[in-house]
């Protein structure tokens, strides 16, 4: 293998060459250079301690108890290299940092603190010369595609639960397979996720819904047992019958949602994830009546709640919350070709505009997911509305008028009365009785002095 690497990696591997320190390409630069893969994300290790790196990378910044300086990286300046010392780690008391760094005597020694083997080789550069150091099968494992613990998973993940996680992010943006022992680790450890601070749990689900694979992450999310733990409410959906005379539904709650997200073809990590819990409150109000209907009367309601809790619970930001629960809470829309301009006016205001594609996105999942057609003669006439009722004024503001020149043309002080006028106005442009053009408006206006 021969890595074509960038300038500024060049010129670190250089200096610390002419200074008669080891340095290494390390993590995931190396795997997807294995993989064939193109990366920016160039991070190494070296015998040097921080206050030799610092002299070899003067503008390096060291803020941290890791062995780890940071330097400038001109191809991703939002991206600094990391340059960090061997070391060793004892004592992981929280499940996720270690109370104690040592500084480590040998690559091999720093490597076997990483969490898997396709992220434990390490890439010597020496001239035009290239070899991969690789001391826990990490070759054998990108070619097998698989994911395994470096030595005991058990001892992995109690250092630091989120590596359970982090498995399946990986599983799910790679396409590996998560190996038997170290898939039995998660599920025997998967109660110590709940150790880890809940901004890091959402970072790796999210990252996992942004993958190419969100559905068989999610599949393995629930079988590893970490679903039950940070998300017990979507677990519930499981076993929960939707099959019943006059119903659309061929699968129970659970493997709708999981099926929806299969078919889901936003990119947007909140509107998978939407689309993944917009019926999470089913379990909640399910009835069966004596003709044997299944229904879920105001499931939408209870599902926003719910979605609600989790978005504080997994520390969602105000915005992600927003549309988390905009979309799970009027998923629910009517699709009807006998639709009046005001409804679907009402359907947008309750949506927001900048919502709409990804509720559409969210509605056609919810056909698939439920084995219904991709989509309807009544779904294709509503896209259309949709638009033609866009092209009409949407609010007052829209108006090709506005208070200053209704107190202009009518001699008004400002005042409650100039917003009926506009009010008034605004419905007229509405019923198609008059056309929002500046002069008809202008026109009308002087039919209202007072």
């Amino acid at each position: 293998m021969n890595v074509e690497l960038p300038k500024s990696v060049k010129e670190i591997l250089e200096k610390f060459e002419k200074a008669g320190f080891e340095i290494y390409i390390v993590g995931g630069a190396v795997r997807d250079s294995l993989m064939g893969k193109i990366t920016n994300d160039w991070d190494f290790t070296t015998n040097a301690i921080p206050e030799e790196i610092l002299k070899i990378i003067p503008g390096g910044l060291y803020n941290n108890q890791f062995g780890t300086v940071f330097t400038n990286n001109p191809d991703e300046p939002d991206r600094p290299h990391e340059i960090t010392t061997f070391r060793k780690e004892e004592n992981y008391k929280d499940f996720r940092h270690p109370e104690k760094i040592v500084w480590g005597k040998s690559l091999k020694e720093d490597l076997a603190r990483r969490d898997f083997t396709i992220n434990a080789m390490a890439l010597l550069v020496e001239g035009d010369r290239q070899e991969i150091k690789d001391y826990y099968g990490g070759q054998e494992d990108v070619k097998a595609k698989l994911i395994r613990a470096v030595g005991n998973p058990d001892e992995r993940f109690s250092e630091d639960a989120l590596r359970m996680m982090r498995a399946i992010r990986i599983s799910a943006q790679l396409g590996f397979t998560i190996e038997k022992s170290t898939f039995e680790a998660i599920k025997n450890n998967a109660s110590l996720i709940n150790k880890i601070a809940k901004e890091r749990v959402k970072e790796e689900l999210f990252k996992m819904l942004s993958s190419p694979n969100p559905y068989e992450g999610i599949v393995l999310f629930k079988n590893s047992g970490l679903m039950s733990e940070i998300l017990p409410e979507l677990e519930k959906c499981f076993g929960v019958e939707q099959k019943s005379p006059g119903r659309h539904h061929i699968y129970d709650v659970g493997t709708h949602l999981l099926m929806s997200l299969k078919n889901c073809e936003s990119k947007d990590p909140v509107t998978r994830f939407a689309t993944l819990i917009h019926d999470i409150g089913k379990p909640q109000t399910y009835k069966k009546l004596e003709t044997g209907v299944i229904t879920f009367y105001n499931h939408e309601m209870v599902s926003t709640k719910i979605a609600e809790n989790i978005a504080d619970r997994l520390r969602f930001s105000k915005m992600e919350k927003g549309k988390l629960t905009t979309l799970v809470r009027w998923h629910q829309f009517t699709v009807d070709e006998h639709q009046t301009d005001s409804a679907i006016r009402r359907f947008l205001r309750n949506v927001g505009l900048e919502n709409v594609e990804d509720m559409l996105f969210l509605r056609v999942a919810d056909r698939l997911g439920g084995g219904a057609r991709e989509t309807s003669w009544r779904l294709e006439e509503f896209k259309k509305r949709l638009v033609e009722v866009q092209r009409e004024p949407f609010s007052i503001r829209d108006l090709k008028i506005n208070g200053n020149d209704v107190m202009k043309e009518l001699n008004l002080k400002p005042g409650p009365k100039i917003g009926k006028i506009l009010e008034k106005i605004f419905e007229e442009v509405v019923e198609k009785k008059i056309e929002n053009k500046r002069e008809a408006l202008l026109n009308r206006l002087k039919t209202l002095a007072p």
